[in-house]
């Protein structure tokens, strides 16, 4: 069977799409999350839908693991290729099917970059799911963990945007879940699908919610002597009743890290940042945006700039979305996390977070959206000082169990993927975690679609849960099925 599987692949969709060699292989070896890497037997781009299913049919037949990935933005190991497997890599889908701007639905492939569907509807209208990375993270990535960003305190995630999907299933069928209404009757699948990280199938077209854009748009950065007394102001301002557009902090060292790629000019002595965007009608803005002011300054604030222009409002947006690329200016490594805490806990989690840092030694920057409690703990280390890897690692996992203690979550919008299945069983119970497993073999019962991810111990469907067992695919001998 030696070469019938890849040479099927390059049937499928030309020899040049399908990449062998491992020195190209090792550009797909990990997603953003860098502590994890694996090396793929093949990597394919299928250039339409079509080409999509049948490379998935294909790797069905050959009973070979596969992997969708998009852009490799992704911030949990969603996207990390399975050894002895094929990665299905979806940059080539990159076109914009259909705008239908009166009934706010977009139609793309799912490597079409989260921004360009924004720019495909402006300036009438925009897509508010905004990750950091989204001048390059695609579509197709963002239904996969449903992302969210900055603006999701007020607008919501992906899955508030995504009615419809034509979906390749784990056996190379094609089904098509919701549609271009709302809310279709029936069973919520797309919504289902949304969030499922690769392991019910793959989007290969999604159908989209657009909304009109704000009639006026006002942006504020606030400075404290802390992050604690920071979180108090996001306390006082949701409780106002004040729903603002987005709602971002900064502590001290992402914002010494974000000044020296962004250079916005704020005072070296803040020991926290806190961006407020309001958006609305002009009246309304308005007066919120005063009342948010005063409840700054209530709450600490050593000082409140507005920004007078949009050229303003790009610079304070630069330094809050430069804090993860920058962060490399000030540490040689960091490890990324992504947990939720009510927002009742900020305060309280962040100086446990400090405590942390200080017992193992690290320093952690610390950039979130506020207003949802969304924590983004970035654990500077130097991965060739022997054993502070490990033990960045470790601490990393520490503030995901003080979130899910503080009654939060292990993830907010980057995922489970392979980073953080290990804390399920910290928020799920084995009934819970069995229920998923049952959705799961429901769409791929042969466990090939993005196999161990997201279950914190692999199993075969229809398996009793127990003990860790090695899972089929992770042994070697599919070598000689390619």
């Amino acid at each position: 069977m030696a070469g019938r599987l890849v040479d099927e692949l390059r049937r499928i969709c030309g020899a040049e799409h399908v990449l062998t060699d491992r020195h190209q292989l090792r550009t797909y070896e990990s997603d953003g999350l860098l502590q994890y890497h694996a090396v793929p037997r093949a990597a394919v781009l299928p250039g339409t839908g079509e080409e999509v299913a049948a490379v998935v049919r294909a790797c069905h037949g050959a009973g070979v693991p596969w992997v969708a990935r998009g852009s490799g933005s992704g911030l949990s190991g969603g996207a990390l290729p399975v050894e002895e497997g094929v990665l299905v890599v979806l940059t080539r889908l990159r076109r914009i099917l259909e705008v239908d701007l009166p009934n706010q639905r977009v139609i793309c492939e799912p490597g079409v970059t989260n921004t360009a569907i924004s720019a495909a509807v402006g300036p009438s209208h925009f897509y508010p799911p905004d990750p950091s990375s989204q001048i390059v993270c695609s579509i197709g990535g963002n239904v996969a963990e449903n992302s969210g960003g900055a603006h999701c305190f007020k607008y919501g995630f992906t899955t508030n945007y995504v009615c419809g999907l034509e979906v390749v299933l784990a056996d190379g069928s094609l089904v098509h879940l919701g549609g271009k209404e709302l809310d279709r009757p029936g069973y919520d699948l797309h919504g289902v699908f949304v969030g499922s990280e690769g392991t019910l199938g793959v989007a290969t077209k999604i159908t989209l919610r657009v909304v009109p854009a704000p009639e006026a748009v006002r942006t504020l950065v606030a400075f404290f002597a802390s992050p604690r007394a920071a979180g108090h102001a996001v306390s006082a301002i949701v409780s106002a009743g004040v729903v603002p557009g987005a709602i971002e902090m900064m502590d001290r060292l992402t914002i010494d890290a974000s000044e020296k790629m962004a250079h916005a000019g704020w005072p070296a002595d803040a020991g926290a940042a806190l961006i407020v965007e309001l958006d609305g009608p002009e009246n309304e803005c308005e007066a919120r945006f005063d009342e948010v002011s005063r409840l700054c300054g209530e709450a600490g604030a050593t000082g409140v700039v507005i920004a007078r222009d949009a050229a303003e409002r790009d610079v304070f947006w630069k330094m809050r979305k430069a804090a993860f690329p920058a962060m490399g200016r000030v540490s040689p490594n960091y490890y990324v996390q992504d947990s939720v805490v009510p927002r009742t806990r900020l305060p309280d989690v962040l100086d446990r977070i400090d405590e942390l840092a200080r017992e193992y030694g690290l320093r952690v920057g610390n950039v979130f959206h506020a207003g949802d409690g969304n924590l983004h703990p970035l654990v500077c280390y130097d991965a060739h000082t022997p054993g502070e890897a490990e033990r960045a690692e470790e601490l990393a996992g520490q503030i995901v169990v003080a979130c899910v203690e503080a009654g939060g979550s292990i993830t907010g919008e980057h995922g489970v993927g392979v980073d953080k299945k290990r804390y399920m069983p910290k928020m799920f119970a084995e009934d819970d975690l069995a229920a998923f497993q049952k959705l799961r073999c429901a769409f791929d019962p042969d466990g090939l679609a993005n196999p161990g991810k997201v279950m914190p111990t692999p199993r075969l469907c229809g398996e009793v849960p127990g003990p860790y067992r090695e899972h089929p695919l992770e042994r070697a001998g599919l070598a000689e099925r390619f």
